[in-house]
């Protein structure tokens, strides 16, 4: 198994945490414009996916301009300071997928695997699963710890969680 950095290790432990980002768009003068929305990993795609309504201002802004980026932040912990909060921003180019398309089966079946609540949604004609192909981050791990990430970094951490080895031997053996 190749070596995994400790960074990237806590970067699968982010993203797989917190189920909401920060969305950044582009408005239609050229301005920021951000929104919340719930988030699915597909590692296969190497890409984020989002379920949104085409009635969102930041729907009709991902038609226009598809560059867009989600920003991931570990929650607060009373007493601890903000300012070291680990968090991430994960850049890449929106694409709608198209219903019933391989790439929409797999990103639908990854977004209910995270959110089975949403199923009756995925049924609304007006909602549609956004691909965001992801392109590089930057990675905020704590104070002093920071760096950029490309995706193929992005792809091993998009991935779930390792289990750990087994360290005894009843786990090493099967028998619990």
């Amino acid at each position: 198994m190749p070596h995994e950095s400790r960074l990237t290790r806590e970067l699968r432990a982010l993203l797989h945490s917190r189920r909401v980002a920060a969305l950044g768009t582009i408005n239609d003068e050229g301005a920021p414009f951000v929104s919340m929305v719930p988030f699915a990993m597909v590692p296969a795609l190497g890409c984020i996916v989002i379920h949104i309504s085409g009635l969102a201002a930041h729907t009709r802004y991902l038609n226009a301009r598809p560059a867009a980026s989600l920003l991931v932040v570990q929650s607060e912990v009373p007493g601890e300071p903000v300012h070291a909060l680990p968090r991430a921003t994960l850049d890449g180019q929106a694409r709608i997928l198209e219903p019933e398309s391989e790439a929409w089966r797999a990103c639908r079946a990854a977004y209910l695997q995270r959110f089975p609540e949403a199923q009756p949604m995925t049924e609304l004609a007006d909602f549609m699963f956004v691909a965001i192909q992801l392109q590089g981050a930057r990675q905020v791990a704590g104070f002093g710890s920071a760096r950029s990430i490309d995706d193929e970094e992005l792809r091993l951490a998009l991935a779930p969680p390792r289990q750990p080895p087994a360290t005894d031997q009843k786990a090493r053996t099967g028998i619990l």
